[in-house]
């Protein structure tokens, strides 16, 4: 599903689009669709005719890696507690400590490597020229 709203040149496909695209049937598209939605990896809008278009942009790779990121954050605040239910220096709590040090250094990385890719998603690339080719 997401490969064919990919290589569309709209970068978009309707339900019926996408069925007749993929020979598939419309339910294992509506599945499918509203597990790509969930993940935040493509979003859904009304066309001119009110048929709603599935469609693939830039910023859904960059929402989808900051929805991530932000699920590790929420990983490390859960474990924190645990800490405090658990009492400080408990083998449990020290785990758990461990384990939220970890989710928010990989968090604060992927954050930071998120704004990193998209200034270089969204700079242009120079036109080619004479000198350029």
């Amino acid at each position: 599903m997401l490969a064919c709203l990919f290589v569309a040149d709209a970068g978009s496909l309707t339900a019926s689009e996408l069925v007749g695209r993929l020979q598939v049937s419309p339910a294992s598209v509506s599945k499918s669709i509203a597990l790509l939605e969930q993940q935040g990896l493509i979003r859904r809008q009304r066309d001119e005719g009110r048929r709603e278009r599935y469609l693939v942009d830039d910023d859904v790779w960059y929402q989808s890696t900051i929805d991530g990121a932000r699920g590790m954050t929420r990983i490390a605040e859960t474990a924190r507690q645990g800490v405090s239910v658990l009492g400080h220096g408990t083998p449990a709590a020290v785990r758990l400590e461990n384990m939220a040090r970890f989710s928010d250094f990989i968090s604060e990385s992927i954050l930071r490597a998120a704004e990193q890719a998209r200034a270089v998603l969204h700079t242009k690339p120079p036109e080619p020229g004479p000198e350029n080719s």
